[in-house]
């Protein structure tokens, strides 16, 4: 047939004010967070290649998604200011953060590089 049917989209965690400590703050892998809105067109790009890396790294690094719009407290807290914002969080610390539109190669080394670091401690 000339169609394919279409794989189904991996269910990428939803981290929100209430259950943040719980899958951040008390994470033993490094975790990757993505601060999107519905409405914002680069978050609408980069949501399919967060959704990747999420079932790639799956048990490795917890890949997961906020919705600054329904979680103003975290939004506030990090002070996010534009969006799509990337914060990388290691041992519940974070480390590093990223505005903007990241091709998937990039996140896929900076992912693998706390990995590297994390495997070696334990």
């Amino acid at each position: 047939m000339f169609w394919r049917k279409k794989k189904t989209e991996y269910q990428t965690t939803q981290v929100t004010d209430e259950n943040f400590n719980e899958l951040v703050g008390d994470s033993k892998i490094p975790v990757l967070l993505d601060f999107y809105a519905d409405w914002c067109g680069p978050c609408k790009m980069i949501g399919p290649i967060i959704n990747e890396l999420a079932e790639e790294y799956q048990g490795r690094v917890l890949v997961a998604k906020v919705n600054t719009e329904t979680n103003p407290k975290l939004s506030a807290h990090f002070k996010i200011k534009s969006i799509p914002a990337l914060l990388v969080f290691n041992k519940g610390e974070l480390v590093e953060r990223y505005s903007g539109l990241i091709p998937k190669p990039n996140l896929e080394e900076i992912l693998n590089a706390y990995l590297v670091g994390h495997s070696e401690e334990e």
